[in-house]
This record gives structure tokens, C-alpha cells and sequence, in this order.
């Protein structure tokens, strides 16, 4: 089957088609490069919206990427950039490829076209003009004949006519003999042009078109398996992307099914636990006693022996309150005592416990002391634990650049060319002083990481996590709440029970208990540590100093103590070590 035998005669239509076949080559182009354009797009969209739910550094948000749920939807998100990352692969080599190869190749196949059909038209024009030729030299050749017969007609008719003279039948005679030649003439090179286009049109028809047409025919048939092979590529590209996305999806799953519920639940006891063991049980109060020994005013005010003795959460009557300072201005007229009672009875909480409200205060304004004591015990210890851990590699990070500046000051000293040693010198010192600073700050939290963990000389747990100073510093978190309780959350909430209205009412009943004799001393103590008593209620120690104890330690984490006779006060249990009088009314013994 060829072009040039069987569709001799259809150049215009065959023009037609092959240029259609360039604009089908020139469509699929278009739909590749849409196509890329799509997988770039998709590709964006993809990295944007992996970007968008990735975690923002340095924010709550990425701390909550520490649980495995979260940790699998971390890996899928960069699963899913990898993901995309393949689509743009997609994009690039199908332009590489198919797009840049097919426009390329539809230049060269315009060229090619143009070329053969060219060559077409000029073999057509070619055989149009020997046709004229012929049709020609076919005319002229009639005419000739026709001149000749006409003349030797009119020699006949001149030659049979006696009227007319020999010289005119001769000059006839001649003039047939010229037309008669020129019509030989005539016909030889008819004949001549004749076979010459008889020639060239079978060569046209046999040879000149089933060539061009031949190669109009291959031309289109390489354009036919060009676009075929370019589809196959189209596939390929594709194929080959499919076990890098299967890695992806396969690592997708991966994450998945690493979640670990349990890993989890253990994670937030972690990140909550305060380290407080639960409360014990609430004693009952019985407030009818009271009221059936209350009479009358006079009976209340009468002397002291006949007088109830009325404690409050356990304290003893004549205890300085934590930082209530007592008031020493003349004393008003004093109501009766039953009133104060029954006002007592029915009257809510006036102030919280000092400790409570100094952590309330620092959540709400999100003011976080430098030693973490508004934290529970055990976040507090993960928080100084994770402070030691940054300031020693800050340590490290300046000990190495360091070494690299004595290093680079040794080589000073032996090549003298490359620099000047001292140069240096300012720099190691900045360096050394970085790091002797950055090692005081270290020892400092891990001063109170020990504390927290226990490590430190301390009369109880209790009393190591409410105590939080050190060198100096007055973060103490007091309490005189025995009912003070902690909410996972960090926060404090006060138990509203009766035992904590009877410490609210304290400065109310103050001056009630003034004139009492001071406490007897039940001990003595030894300052361990050095100790700034800068709030009310507080006295200030310092090391090695040797106290009166005159109230132990009721869980709050702190003791009372007297230094001479007139001057006493409050410092944390934690800060000095205790020997109390066996003998001693109330004295515990320590183990």
C-alpha cells in the first residue's frame, strides 16, 4: 500500500491531512502541558497545606506533638510534602520528555511538510507547462495543415483556370509547396513535444509523485508513532513515580499504626501529675460544744482558768500568723465574745492562704518565678530539670568555642603571619566569663532540682516543695491552709471548710490573745543555709546560727523560731535542722 500508487491523483486532500495531523500533535502538546501545569499546581497545594498544620516552632502547639496520635499525623504531613514532591518530579518530566521533545520534533515536521509538498507543486507546475507545450504546438500544427490545404486548393483552381498566366499558377504553385513544408514542420514538432510529455507525465505519475507522495506517507507515519510513543511515555512518567508515592502511602501507614494509646496516657500523666498525694479524710467539727459552753458574755470573758480554750486548725493559741503583722495600736473597745462567735459561725472565708493566692496571681498574669515554685512538685522538678539540660549545652556550645579560640591563638603564636594572638585575647576572655556565668547559673537550678528531688538536707517532701529559695531569693510559695489543694491544671483551689474560717478570722480574734504569755521554747535548730526573712512574719537566719524552736513544723513547711527573747518569726523547715526537746509539751521526734 503506497501514497504515491493509490492516492495519485489526491495532493489537496493529502495537504489537508497531513497538516491536520500536525494540529492533532500540536493538541496533545497542549494537553501535556496542562497536565504538568496541573500536577504543579496540585504539587503547591499539597506543600501549602502540609505547611499549614505543621507545628509552629517554639509554640504550645509543637509540645503537643510529643504524643505518638500526634506524631502520626507529623510523619503523614511530611509524608505528604514527599508526596507532593513526586508530582512536581511528574510535572518536570513530562516536560523534559514530552513537551519540550514533541514541540521540538513539530518544528522539524513542519519543515519536512512543507519541504515534500513543495517538491509536489513544483512537479505539478512542471507537467502543467509541458501540457501547455502540447496543446501548442498541437494548435499550430492544425493551423499549418489547414494553411496547407487552403493553398494547395487555391494552386489547383489557379492551375485549372486558363485565364490565368503561367507566372501566377507558379507563384500559386510555390505558395502551396511553403504551406505544405510548414505543416510537415508543424507536425514533426508536435510529435516531438508529444512524446516528450507523454514522457514526462508517466514519469510524473510513476516516478516524481508516488516519491514525494512516498515520503508524505513516511512522514506522517513517524508522526503517527511519535505521538504513540509520547503516550507511552505519558504512562511511564507516571509508572515510575508509583513506588516512591506507594513508599509514602506505606509510611503513612507506618505512623499509624505506631500510635500507641497507652505511650499516650502515660504522656499526659507525665505533663499533669502534680505530685501530691490525694486528701485524707476530713474530721468532723462538732461546733455544738461551743455554742452549749457559750452562756453568757461573762461567762466567756471570765478568767482565764475558767475560760474555753479555742483553737484554730490545730495552731496554738498564742501563734504569730505567717505574715499578718500584729496590730500593736491601742486597742478599741472589745464586743462581747459571743458576738464575734456567732459572726464566726456564719460569716465565709476573708482571705485565702498566701501561697494559693501568690500562684492564682501568677497564672493569671503568667508571671513564672525564676525557680518554678508556682509549678507542682513534679512539673516543677521537669521544668528545672529541662532548664539544666539548656544551660548545659550552652555550656558546652561556649567551652567548644573556646577551645576552638585557644586553638586558633596557638596557631597565632606559631605563625605569626596569619594573625595577631592578642586579638583573641577580649574574645576568650567574653568566652570564659560566658562560661563561668552559665556554670553559677547551672548550680543554682540544679540547687533547686535537688531540693525538689530530695537530695538537699529537709524535714519533709512537703516542705521541700513549698520552701523553693535559694541564695537569697524570696519565691517562697506559703501556706498556712491545711486544707490547700491543687488542680491538675496547676491551678489552686481553697477548701471552704470551717477549719480554714477559723485561720480567715485570725486578725479578727488577734488582739483577743495579745496579753498571752510567750511560748516556751520546745527545741532548738541550726541554720543550714542562709535565709532572708523579707515578708511579714518571717525572720531572717544565717548559717550556722543556732535558734530557739518554739512551734515545729505542722505540714506546712515551716517552723517557728525565737532568737533571744523579743524577736521571732517563721523560716522554712528545709533551711535548718531541728532538735526538739523529748520532754517538751507536743515535741515529735524526728527519725
Amino acid at each position: 500500500m503506497s501514497w504515491g500508487t493509490e492516492l495519485w491523483d489526491q495532493f489537496d486532500n493529502l495537504e489537508k491531512h497531513t497538516q491536520w495531523g500536525i494540529d492533532i500533535l500540536e493538541k496533545y502538546i497542549k494537553f501535556v502541558k496542562e497536565r504538568t501545569e496541573i500536577e504543579l499546581s496540585y504539587a503547591k497545594q499539597l506543600r501549602n497545606l502540609s505547611k499549614k498544620y505543621q507545628p509552629k516552632k517554639n509554640s504550645k502547639e509543637e509540645e503537643e506533638y510529643k504524643y505518638t496520635a500526634c506524631k502520626a499525623f507529623l510523619s503523614t504531613l511530611n509524608e505528604m510534602n514527599d508526596y507532593a514532591g513526586q508530582h512536581e518530579v511528574i510535572s518536570e518530566n513530562m516536560t523534559s520528555q514530552i513537551t519540550v521533545d514533541l514541540t521540538r520534533y513539530v518544528q522539524e515536521l513542519k519543515q519536512e511538510r512543507k519541504s515534500n509538498f513543495h517538491d509536489g507543486r513544483k512537479a505539478q507546475q512542471h507537467i502543467e507547462t509541458c501540457w501547455k507545450q502540447l496543446e501548442s504546438s498541437k494548435r499550430r500544427f492544425e493551423r499549418d495543415c489547414k494553411e496547407a490545404d487552403r493553398a494547395q486548393q487555391y494552386f489547383e483552381k489557379m492551375d485549372a483556370d486558363i485565364n490565368v498566366t503561367k507566372a501566377d499558377v507558379e507563384k500559386a504553385r510555390q505558395q502551396a509547396q511553403i504551406r505544405q513544408q510548414m505543416a510537415e514542420d508543424s507536425k514533426a514538432d508536435y510529435s516531438l513535444i508529444l512524446q516528450r510529455f507523454n514522457q514526462e507525465q508517466w514519469e510524473y505519475y510513476h516516478t516524481h509523485i508516488p516519491n514525494i507522495f512516498q515520503k508524505i506517507q513516511e512522514m506522517e507515519e513517524r508522526r503517527i508513532v511519535r505521538i504513540g510513543e509520547s503516550m507511552k511515555t505519558y504512562a511511564e512518567v507516571d509508572r515510575q513515580v508509583i513506588p516512591i508515592i506507594g513508599k509514602c502511602l506505606d509510611g503513612i501507614v507506618k505512623a499509624a499504626e505506631s500510635i500507641d494509646q497507652k505511650n499516650d496516657s502515660q504522656l499526659v500523666v507525665e505533663a499533669y501529675k502534680s505530685g501530691f498525694e490525694p486528701p485524707g479524710d476530713i474530721e468532723f467539727e462538732d461546733y455544738t460544744q461551743p455554742m452549749k459552753r457559750t452562756v453568757s458574755d461573762n461567762s466567756l470573758s471570765s478568767s482565764k482558768e475558767g475560760k474555753p480554750e479555742l483553737r484554730f486548725g490545730g495552731k496554738s493559741k498564742g501563734k504569730l500568723w505567717p505574715f499578718i503583722k500584729k496590730n500593736k495600736s491601742p486597742k478599741q473597745p472589745k464586743e462581747p465574745l459571743s458576738h464575734r462567735f456567732n459572726e464566726f459561725m456564719t460569716s465565709k472565708p476573708k482571705i485565702h492562704c498566701f501561697r494559693s493566692l501568690k500562684r492564682g496571681l501568677s497564672l493569671k498574669l503568667g508571671v513564672t518565678p525564676e525557680d518554678f515554685s508556682n509549678f507542682p512538685p513534679e512539673q516543677r522538678r521537669k521544668k528545672l530539670q529541662q532548664k539544666v539540660d539548656d544551660l548545659n549545652r550552652e555550656i558546652q556550645k561556649e567551652t567548644d568555642q573556646r577551645d576552638a579560640i585557644t586553638k586558633m591563638k596557638d596557631v597565632y603564636l606559631k605563625n605569626p603571619q596569619m594573625g595577631d594572638p592578642a586579638s583573641l585575647d577580649q574574645k576568650l576572655t567574653e568566652v570564659t566569663q560566658n562560661i563561668e556565668k552559665l556554670r553559677l547559673e547551672a548550680q543554682k537550678f540544679e540547687a533547686w532540682l535537688a531540693e525538689v528531688e530530695g537530695r538537699l538536707p529537709a524535714r519533709s517532701e512537703q516542705a521541700r516543695r513549698q520552701s523553693g529559695l535559694y541564695d537569697g531569693q524570696t519565691h517562697q510559695t506559703v501556706t498556712n491552709c491545711a486544707q490547700d489543694r491543687e488542680s491538675p491544671d496547676g491551678s489552686y483551689t481553697e477548701e471552704q471548710s470551717q477549719e480554714s474560717e477559723h485561720k480567715a478570722l485570725a486578725p479578727d480574734f488577734d488582739d483577743e490573745f495579745d496579753d498571752e504569755e510567750p511560748l516556751p521554747a520546745i527545741g532548738t535548730c541550726k541554720a543550714l543555709y542562709t535565709f532572708e526573712g523579707q515578708n511579714e512574719g518571717t525572720i531572717s537566719v544565717v548559717e550556722g546560727e543556732t535558734l530557739s524552736v518554739i512551734e515545729e513544723d505542722k505540714g506546712d513547711g515551716w517552723t517557728r523560731i525565737r532568737r533571744n527573747e523579743d524577736e521571732e518569726g517563721y523560716v522554712p523547715t528545709s533551711y535548718v535542722e531541728v532538735y526538739l526537746d523529748k520532754n517538751a509539751k507536743g515535741a515529735k521526734t524526728y527519725i
